[in-house]
């Protein structure tokens, strides 16, 4: 019985070295994605006027379930990269109305939002970030559903 639970093991762990294999980043939003555009940038029906911009494809993932929110995404990761040079192109050359910043409160990202401000003013847009409905210190992927709902809906313009 051994055995046969060694090759069952063996299979799982092939499966997922398969998987973890085939998961690149988006070319658009930097979202993980098996193909090089994710689900989210492909869909012709998404909202193309908002991006809401996340720490992680896990924020991307929590916010879905919400099922509040159909605009795009960008997952920026550091300002040490050409994340925010990719944010600026990703909302010129779509129709972007509001950029929202989908950050857990804390100082840090705090001067990160301003950071971004200061890279984006060139744009036509309006800045927002989620309401305070987000503890502090706490992971998107921690909140509740309707807490992160009632975040995104309550939204101030910044």
């Amino acid at each position: 019985m051994v055995a046969k639970d060694n090759f069952g093991a063996l299979k799982i762990a092939h499966s997922i070295e398969k998987a973890i294999g085939s998961v690149q980043k988006c070319v658009k939003c930097k979202s993980l994605s098996e193909h090089e555009l994710c689900d989210v940038c492909s869909d012709e029906e998404r909202e193309k006027d908002t991006i809401c911009i996340v720490s992680s494809s896990k924020d991307i993932l929590v916010i879905e379930e919400s099922g509040f929110y159909h605009g795009l995404y960008f997952v920026f990761e550091s300002i040490e990269s050409d994340d925010a040079l990719r944010l600026l192109e990703m909302a010129r050359e779509g129709e972007v109305k509001e950029i929202i910043f989908a950050f857990p409160p804390s100082i840090q990202n705090d001067a990160l939002i301003f950071f971004l401000e200061e890279k984006l003013k060139i744009l036509d847009v309006t800045f927002s970030k989620i309401a305070q409905g987000v503890p502090t210190g706490v992971n998107l992927e921690n909140v509740d559903a309707m807490s992160l709902s009632r975040a995104l809906e309550s939204r101030v313009k910044i």
